[in-house]
């Protein structure tokens, strides 16, 4: 395969009612830039992508991308970067081009979860942006990655102080908040408690917690009663 060859690979792979149903889902993409591939076949292609280091730097040099397709065939490469260097370094050049919450989802790469360490700064960077995925993504590598033996109050703290007008920000800080009161909940109770969150993400969080399947019943019953009215 060469680069030329990786659109038309995708347009072979069409799934007319998947590409229907993508568009519908992620709102303020041209439809037209969809073309329908399944994401078991773009995982595919892209682990046949990364064996040829040539052809994998050709396509994620080439930003943008016109296809929704090849910005997720792009995560799934990155995903796929054994150097933690090259990879965190890749990210961040493709980070200013998401633009969908999907595509920003799919990207988490394997190496980041051996260099927790390394990707820190990365992250501080990330949070403090002035995009709404790269935010998204930023926040999204703390819940992944620091919420277990890693975890550290300063990183709930610095979510906390996010204050954004962007649905898709915060979302994930809602994502983030609920996720970590099933794995940290004692530490992560008094944001909800003290109210340390706006009343959307405070009240969204509340709700994805109560859906959780980690949260206690006794836990769900006193988070209910926390809700902002």
């Amino acid at each position: 395969m060469t680069k030329r060859e990786i659109i038309p690979c995708l347009k072979n792979a069409e799934d007319i009612s998947y590409r229907d149903f993508q568009a519908n889902l992620i709102p303020g993409i041209d439809r037209r830039r969809f073309i329908g591939v399944r994401t078991p076949q773009l995982k595919a292609f892209a682990k046949e992508i990364s064996k040829d280091k040539k052809l994998s730097s050709a396509f994620i040099g080439s930003l943008p991308h016109k296809y929704f397709d090849e910005n997720q065939l792009h995560a799934f490469i990155l995903n796929e970067i054994k150097d933690f260097d090259e990879c965190v370094t890749r990210v961040s050049e493709f980070l200013p081009y998401i633009d969908n919450w999907a595509t920003c989802d799919q990207l988490s790469p394997k190496v980041f979860a051996k260099n927790r360490e390394r990707l820190l700064p990365y992250i501080d960077k990330w949070i403090k942006s002035e995009q709404t995925y790269t935010v998204r993504f930023g926040i999204g590598m703390l819940m992944r990655h620091f919420l277990d033996d890693d975890f550290d109050i300063k990183y709930p703290q610095a979510i906390a102080e996010i204050k954004s007008d962007e649905y898709y920000i915060n979302m994930m800080i809602a994502w983030y908040f609920a996720t970590a009161l099933a794995k940290q909940y004692e530490a992560i109770l008094p944001f909800i408690e003290e109210k340390l969150l706006g009343a959307w993400v405070h009240n969204k969080t509340i709700q994805k917690a109560v859906e959780s399947y980690r949260i206690t019943d006794a836990q769900k019953e006193y988070l209910k009663l926390l809700k902002i009215k």
